[in-house]
């Protein structure tokens, strides 16, 4: 028997100054039976990242044409492509190819040995952003996991604030490559 995703909820009081865009999000999350707890999280942070009407969770893990997240105009146009972690670069031409921008969330304690390799082989790619979010920082986001997450976001000046009633966590994203319109 297939063992099914986990099912998570998650309310959060969104208010990004540098957007200018407040908002309370009302997320679904399934997460798949191979998807770390840090992962999922790191995926909920890249949806906040990135929030806009329309944003949306794809089927990630069990869909290897789909990115993470998407975010698709009224014509099923691809407007954004989000994917996490240290993928190949045949990952990340798809994404550059397929969405209008692509944004890269990559983590984990081998970030920076992964992109040593691969950062001379993206300059092709004029759409793509590639953001790290540390380790110590995803240690700290995978405290705030709940069945129901009840979630408050602050982001001014590049700094970012997510946590719950008991825990705040600070967030310093490193932009390790942007091109392209953002």
């Amino acid at each position: 028997m297939a063992i099914k995703a986990t099912i998570y909820k998650a309310t959060i009081q969104l208010s990004d100054m540098d957007r200018n865009y407040y908002q309370t999000l009302s997320l679904t999350i399934a997460q798949h039976p191979s998807e770390t707890d840090r992962r999922m999280m790191v995926r909920i942070l890249a949806y906040i990242l990135n929030a806009e009407d329309n944003l949306q969770f794809t089927k990630g893990l069990s869909e290897d044409d789909e990115p993470e997240i998407w975010l698709k105009d009224y014509s099923d146009v691809i407007k954004l492509w989000v994917d996490l972690g240290q993928i190949d670069e045949k990952r990340i031409k798809k994404g550059c190819s397929r969405g209008q921008q692509m944004r890269l969330y990559s983590y984990g304690s081998s970030v920076d040995i992964w992109w040593s390799k691969i950062k001379n082989k993206l300059s092709a790619f004029s759409n793509l952003s590639v953001i790290k979010i540390n380790e110590e920082t995803c240690e700290q986001l995978v405290t705030l996991v709940d069945r129901t997450m009840e979630l408050q976001c602050s982001i001014d000046s590049g700094q970012i604030w997510l946590g719950n009633n008991e825990t705040t966590v600070h967030i310093e994203p490193e932009v390790l490559l942007e091109q392209g319109n953002h």
